[in-house]
């Protein structure tokens, strides 16, 4: 194994980035929390494939909101399309929810299209089911985090709240002419958006599931069987609802919380992570034993991922175009 950081976790002071300094994760978080569900369907807690509202004596929208926003459900009292969603569907990306609600005009939850019917990548999906096991198990998504990945794994500096641990050593996000962003340390508990990690932690996660310590073999099997074909042109923005062939080549699709392709080196679970001056990506191939975590706290990073895939482990399969990682020296 090798390990190696570059560079500063804050430019202006020119601290540099060691392995176990703390990074904004954005949606590693997914990968993570999808391991935890799929503990929860081996223990019989879940069914990959019964309604989520079922789990519940009341509708999800009559529950008083604890939270600044995430666990409000009141718009979906008149959209009766979200009695069909699915733990399977929340992390297949096949919920029909939008990425985040405020990406909606009227910045209100809507089902968009038929719940299992098309890869539309969704936090809010993640989070619907976050809620919904909170309320079943009466136990917060930190607290399920910390007793069945964290603890087990001694991942002793992740969390999916900020800690004040986290102050002694963090990056600082930079945008893309190398100004700082303000840390935000005020996030309530997102499946789908706020670990806090570092590089030797999250080593740690990745090992574990290339090792089957979290999963039995045949659950890990199922998580990195594709559940969805995803034939879009890109993964976000207005070519996400057009389709092509052009990542046929490589069988792109989504699995149980990682996306998945096939490759010479046998199928790649990848998981990308994307917030204001943080980008990251990771891809394994657990046939081959082989993989990669690259973690950045700049918003430049994403324009050097082809060439470091490449470089370090031929990875010339990540779908680079439909992830928008547009190399530096490439106009698009």
């Amino acid at each position: 194994m090798y390990k190696k950081t570059f560079g500063y976790k804050n430019a202006i002071t020119k601290e540099p980035i060691k392995i176990e300094t703390n990074f904004y994760g954005a949606s590693l978080s997914k990968s993570v929390f999808a391991v935890m569900v799929m503990q929860l369907v081996e223990k019989g807690i879940l069914d990959l494939d019964k309604p989520l509202q079922e789990y519940l004596p009341k509708p999800i929208f009559d529950y008083k909101p604890t939270k600044k926003w995430h666990d409000k459900y009141v718009d979906l009292k008149n959209d009766p399309a979200y009695l069909k969603i699915t733990t399977r569907m929340c992390l297949d990306h096949t919920s029909g929810f939008p990425n985040w609600r405020w990406d909606e005009p009227d910045e209100k939850l809507k089902v968009k299209s038929i719940p299992g019917s098309r890869y539309s990548y969704s936090g809010e999906g993640l989070v619907y089911l976050q809620v919904v096991i909170e309320h079943l198990l009466n136990k917060s998504l930190e607290q399920l985090m910390q007793e069945n990945i964290f603890i087990p794994l001694k991942m002793k500096n992740s969390s999916y709240t900020w800690q004040p641990k986290f102050e002694k050593d963090y990056c600082i996000g930079h945008n893309v002419t190398g100004e700082l962003y303000e840390k935000d340390k005020d996030n309530e508990a997102r499946a789908a958006s706020t670990l806090e990690t570092t590089l030797d932690d999250y080593t740690l996660f990745t090992e574990a599931v290339l090792k089957n310590q979290l999963l039995t073999s045949s659950t890990t099997k199922e998580m990195f069987t594709q559940q969805i074909k995803i034939r879009s042109i890109a993964q976000f923005g207005p070519m996400r609802l057009k389709d092509s062939d052009s990542n046929d080549g490589i069988n792109l699709g989504y699995g149980l919380g990682w996306g998945l392709l096939d490759s010479p080196y046998g199928f790649g679970a990848f998981k990308e992570g994307h917030g204001d001056g943080f980008q990251h990506y990771s891809i394994i191939f657990p046939q081959k034993g082989k993989g990669i975590i690259i973690m950045s706290n700049s918003d430049n990073a994403e324009s050097i991922f082809k060439e470091l895939l490449e470089i370090t482990i031929g990875d010339i399969y990540t779908p680079w175009r439909w992830e928008n990682y547009i190399p530096y020296d490439q106009k698009d």
